[in-house]
């Protein structure tokens, strides 16, 4: 993208990255205004420990299904589902088998 660009397309999302054995990977794919996508491959088994966000998140499950825990409530997320968390609220993400996971974090401040 460069500082002329009115807009970024990524065609197909699961190209940038692919799940590894025994691990959780993660890329930034998208750096703009208001906002940085990271990819998360995750395999079956693997985890993100309970932890929060500086700002509010938008987390999109593209394959796979995971287990994501927000504010002490836990829902299964399949490919298509979509959560947002405010602000610092403790979440936790379990992959039930191999998952490919967007996770948007959207910084109101540089709009």
């Amino acid at each position: 993208m460069t500082a002329a660009s009115a807009f970024t397309a990524i065609a197909d999302l699961t190209e940038r990255i692919k799940v590894q054995p025994e691990a959780t990977v993660s890329r930034t794919v998208l750096h703009a205004a208001g906002v940085r996508v990271v990819m998360f491959a995750f395999d079956a088994g693997q985890e993100l420990t309970e932890h929060t966000a500086a700002m509010p998140v938008l987390l999109q499950v593209l394959e796979g299904r995971l287990a994501i825990t927000a504010d002490g409530h836990t829902e299964e997320l399949l490919p298509g589902g979509l959560m947002h968390l405010d602000t610092r609220v403790p979440h936790a993400v379990f992959a039930h088998e191999p998952s490919l996971l967007v996770l948007a974090m959207l910084d109101g401040r540089s709009s």
